[in-house]
C-alpha cells in the first residue's frame, strides 16, 4: 500500500512538484537526470543478476503465446 501522502496528491499538487523540480534543476538539466537515473536503474538491476528485457519479466504462459504468434505470423508471410 502507498504511503498516505501519496495517496492524497492529485493533479494540482503534482503541477506544484513539477514546478517545483523545474525550478530547482532547469529545463536543460532534467533530461540529463532521467538518463542517470534510468542507467542507475538498470546498473541495480543488473547487479541483482535480473534483467530489464521485457521477455524475461513476463509469465512463462505469455512467453508460449508470444512463441505462438511468432509461428503464426512466420507462416502467415510464407
Amino acid at each position: 500500500m502507498a504511503p498516505l501522502f501519496i495517496q492524497n496528491f492529485g493533479l494540482p499538487e503534482w503541477t506544484i512538484v513539477l514546478v517545483l523540480v523545474l525550478l530547482l534543476f532547469g529545463g536543460r538539466k532534467i533530461p540529463q537526470l532521467a538518463k542517470d537515473l534510468g542507467s542507475g536503474i538498470r546498473e541495480f538491476r543488473k547487479s541483482l543478476g535480473g534483467s530489464s528485457s521485457t521477455a524475461e519479466l513476463e509469465e512463462p504462459g505469455d512467453q508460449e503465446n508470444s512463441k505462438t504468434k511468432r509461428k503464426t505470423k512466420s507462416k502467415a508471410k510464407s
